[in-house]
């Protein structure tokens, strides 16, 4: 390998498994199914199982059933499986990263040494690459690599290879050309932007490098490039051992074997260890692996060298053919229903084999004899290159705050047009309130004119408030990519938040400020200068109060609707408890302990305290103790009177704003993902029957009603799609105006006939549906389409048609 070739040591790690068992509990039937009512009864008797007031009606099923095994390093491993036996449940315990409701049983050690997935240095040593693309839409491509890069850190063997370099000048000579220009790729040069290039060149995203990733919402990258920017951000960090789950769904065949291509060298130059697992992987995919794992009902039916991955069924009778795909004949030679094909003996004597018979027989074989030795015996990866426990993180914390900290100012000059609307929002709303006041002159010597103060008064801290509960929808938007980012450790809660809150506060004195200079002096507040910075000051603190206390909610409630929901409710609380609606002499004495955790009570103590305590409020009105029209009004609002409340109501929106930060930095770190798949299991077995003959014969029932339809066809002529040139590209040296997506396509659907939509990667697929559906609603297209020869009306069509995407969400 590299090192060894350059003379440059690295660690190599070598996973072991041994008797690996993973459980969970599940609802049953109709228990499981996701209503109103099953969460209500299904959250209330998870409470009286843990008081002990009931047993617990769920039932035990097992994902994973006691499999052993070795992944070596310098080796790339696929893990075939079909759909749900268990492949992202191994591939998890393995990294680490289980759910903490899924009971676990076995040994997992890295080198020989069991691995405690609770101590953060030895988590680097290993990552998770989801199925599941989870991006920033307003970042690119670019932007995306090179942050995961700088959280991380690049990997050591750049550093490494840098070394050799500079220790043996003539060691290049020696190497073949491919590691050749690996190494002049990633090692000259400044910076980690010189790894994220050649990453970005290796899994061809040059094209789109400067593009945004893009959503339902923005205009981005196609899927296909989506999951090599997903591979591509996992592959410039620290960890020596990498587990991809279904890391090909979404991409053609072509550039699925660039990829697994790319992932061979890196695992054969840098000793990595790889477990892959693919759906389908093609014969040309899967000759780049060297090991085979599969996995059948949570069972291991095969773990060894890929060349003899066929031996083990040829000895019980099942032949694969000439031309058949070895994936797709072991992952279908232990179904029932592909079984028999596969059948080398006489018909009469078939007998169908299952998952335990092949298990059992892969046990008692001597093909598990090399894995046990390798379990028995010691690691061999050699003295020095024992895993690194103690090494910790090389990104340092203020690195990491650093990078977080920028990547939040990019996303802020983002998002621009939401602060910016934001802004025009909160001075629309100061023009109306002040025009309420214009041109009015009230006197201060009545109670009522005071009044007519104290409304406007709580009208600010009521907008100020209001204005501060779009860190709702800001917070959730960034919660999916963060959960996943935070599963790797690149980006810690702490990180996050202090980032935010920071941000948050020129943007917080940018709105206050407008509110306060466009009210204060046209409703008539007192004119002191001191007065207006107080006021001022109240309002800041209030805004602070509330875009922490609506980032908390968020960071608890996970969803759209949850936070939406609890912000209403805390919303609804903190006014009728804030002592305006409900005066705090009226409360009864059992919520008055809600007046005083109100935030609200103490925006408004302050803010009428700085308006009431100005010397034109001093004419004699005597009320209940009050000797001034001010103190009256304060006393008549159940407002406190003294002026050193003001400093201490101020401290305490502070507080607030501080405390809910901090509760919102534990919840980002300990709660998990709402996002969970629910695992439903039925309480009566289904008996399927393969009729092959039937099946040949067209049979089927005679009760079936054939509804009257119109066939229609779709034909298309010279479409064309344009979008504006996006800035990236422009500013990299694009000259044109338009970037140019489907050029002169034509084509014709017809009804009764299904036809294949194929294409690379990023070849147009989508964006021809999108365009052929109506659903691009901007960009520029030329071209006719015509439903039945006549001229598309999209109206009509809408009605007659249906689009199904592809694009999923954990």
């Amino acid at each position: 390998m590299v090192e060894s070739r350059l003379g440059v040591d690295a660690p190599k790690v070598e996973v072991r498994f041994e008797r690996l068992t993973v459980e969970a509990d599940v609802r049953v039937g109709r228990r499981a199914v996701p209503t109103l009512l099953n969460a209500a009864i299904n959250a209330a008797q998870e409470l009286a199982t843990s008081v002990h007031m009931c047993v617990t009606r769920k039932r035990p099923i097992r994902i994973i059933n006691e499999v052993s095994g070795v992944i070596r390093p310098s080796r790339m491993t696929l893990l075939l499986g079909a759909p749900g036996s268990g492949k992202t449940t191994l591939l998890k315990a393995l990294a680490g990263k289980l759910d903490s409701s899924l009971k676990f049983k076995g040994k997992v050690m890295y080198n020989g040494e069991e691995i405690n997935y609770s101590t953060p240095q030895t988590q680097y040593l290993r990552t998770y690459v989801s199925q599941y693309d989870l991006h920033h839409a307003e970042m690119t491509v670019r932007e995306t690599i090179d942050f995961s890069s700088k959280m991380l850190g690049t990997n050591n063997e750049f550093d490494m290879l840098g070394e050799a370099i500079r220790r043996k000048k003539g060691v290049i000579n020696e190497v073949d050309q491919d590691l050749d220009s690996f190494i002049k790729a990633t090692t000259f040069g400044e910076g980690s932007n010189l790894t994220t290039n050649y990453i970005i060149k290796i899994l061809g995203l040059s094209e789109c490098a400067d593009t945004l990733v893009g959503d339902e919402m923005r205009r981005g990258i196609s899927g296909g490039q989506k999951k090599r920017a997903t591979v591509g951000e996992m592959l410039v960090g620290l960890a020596r051992c990498f587990f991809m789950d279904d890391i090909s769904t979404g991409l053609d065949s072509s550039t699925a074997f660039e990829i697994m291509k790319f992932l061979q060298q890196m695992a054969h130059l840098m000793d990595l260890t790889m477990v892959i697992s693919l759906l389908q992987p093609p014969p040309e995919t899967l000759e780049l692996f060297d090991d085979i794992i599969l996995l059948c009902e949570g069972q291991i039916v095969y773990h060894g060298p890929r060349e003899n991955a066929t031996d083990l069924f040829e000895t019980m009778g099942f032949k694969c053919p000439d031309r058949k795909n070895v994936a797709d004949f072991l992952q279908e030679v232990t179904s029932k229903m592909d079984q028999k094909q596969y059948w080398t003996g006489d018909q009469n004597k078939y007998q169908y084999h299952t998952i335990e018979n092949f298990a059992e027989s892969f046990r008692t074989s001597y093909l598990p004899l090399l894995v046990e030795d390798k379990l028995c015996s010691p690691n061999n990866t050699g003295k020095n290159k024992e895993v690194k426990v103690n090494a910790g993180r090389r990104v340092s914390r203020w690195n990491i705050f650093k990078a977080c900290f920028s990547r939040e100012l990019l996303l802020l000059k983002r998002n621009s047009p939401v602060h910016i609307f934001k802004t025009i929002q909160i001075t629309v709303m100061a023009l109306v309130i002040s025009t309420l006041f214009l041109r009015t002159k009230m006197s201060h010597n009545s109670v009522l004119d005071a009044n007519k103060y104290m409304g406007a008064l709580f009208m600010a801290v009521v907008i100020v408030n209001f204005n501060g509960m779009t860190e709702i929808a800001m917070t959730i938007k960034r919660l999916p990519t963060f959960y996943k980012q935070r599963e790797l450790l690149a980006l810690p809660g702490w990180a996050l938040l202090c980032s935010v809150y920071l941000i948050s506060i020129p943007i917080s004195l940018v709105e206050t400020g407008l509110w306060t200079g466009l009210t204060y002096y046209v409703i008539g507040y007192a004119p002191s200068a001191i007065r207006f910075i107080q006021h001022f000051l109240v309002l800041f603190a209030m805004h602070q109060m509330s875009m922490g206390l609506y980032r908390f909610l968020a960071a608890i409630g996970r969803t759209q609707v949850m936070a939406n929901m609890l912000g209403t409710a805390a919303l609804i609380a903190i006014y009728i408890l804030g002592g305006f609606v409900i005066s705090k002499d009226d409360l009864q004495p059992w919520l008055r302990w809600g007046y005083w955790t109100s935030p609200f009570t103490y925006a408004q103590n302050a803010i009428a305290l700085n308006e009431f305590h100005d010397k034109r409020w001093n004419s004699e009105f005597y009320y209940n103790g009050a000797n001034t029209v001010g103190e009256a009004i304060l006393k008549i609002r159940g407002l406190l009177m003294e002026w050193h409340w003001y400093w201490i109501c101020v401290t305490i929106l502070f507080g607030y704003s501080l405390v809910f930060n901090i509760f919102s930095i534990f919840a980002l770190e300990f709660i998990g993902s709402p996002h969970k798949h629910q695992v439903n299991i039925k309480t009566t077995k289904v008996n399927f029957v393969y009729n092959r003959q039937m099946a040949e014969n067209g049979n089927s029932s005679n009760d079936q009603v054939i509804l009257p339809f119109r066939p229609l066809s779709l034909v298309f002529d010279h479409i064309q799609y344009f979008v504006d040139m996006p800035k990236e590209m422009t500013k990299n040296g694009a000259t044109k105006k338009k970037l140019q997506l489907l050029q002169d396509v034509s084509g014709a659907f017809r009804p009764g006939v299904l036809t294949a939509l194929m294409g690379i990667t990023g070849a147009g697929k989508t964006t021809l549906l999108d365009v052929l559906a109506g659903r691009k609603t901007g960009g520029y297209i030329e071209g006719t389409i015509k439903i039945a020869g006549y001229p598309k009306k999209q109206d009509t069509f809408s009605r007659i048609s249906d689009f199904r995407c592809s694009s999923k969400k954990s």
